[in-house]
């Protein structure tokens, strides 16, 4: 399936519903720190995305070191944001949300 592009107002609507996630300068991605109370729990919650990840078949740019995981959301096919993004970066507030304090 080859998702479209999403206008500025719809990329700003769909942040609204998401604590934390901030837009490049470009309005291009969207990314967030993610920070659990160590590496088990940053490990586990790595592992939930990428099988959803997979399943949706969008990947993400992520970096780990310890307990904190940064995240990088876009549709390169696009060339920027799409509702896959941040299908994705919602399933990824519900993983970590298991494991926060």
């Amino acid at each position: 399936m080859k998702w479209e592009k999403l206008e500025r107002a719809a990329v700003d609507a769909e942040l609204t519903k998401l604590a934390g996630w901030t837009l490049n300068d470009a309005a291009s991605s969207i990314s967030k720190t993610f920070k659990f109370s160590n590496f088990i729990e940053a490990f586990g919650f790595m592992t939930e995305a990428a099988i959803t990840a997979e399943k949706l078949n969008h990947h993400p740019e992520w970096f780990n070191v310890y307990s904190k995981v940064e995240v990088t959301l876009n549709t390169h096919d696009a060339g920027g944001l799409t509702e896959l993004d941040f299908k994705l970066a919602k399933a990824m507030e519900k993983a970590a949300a298991r494991r926060m304090v």
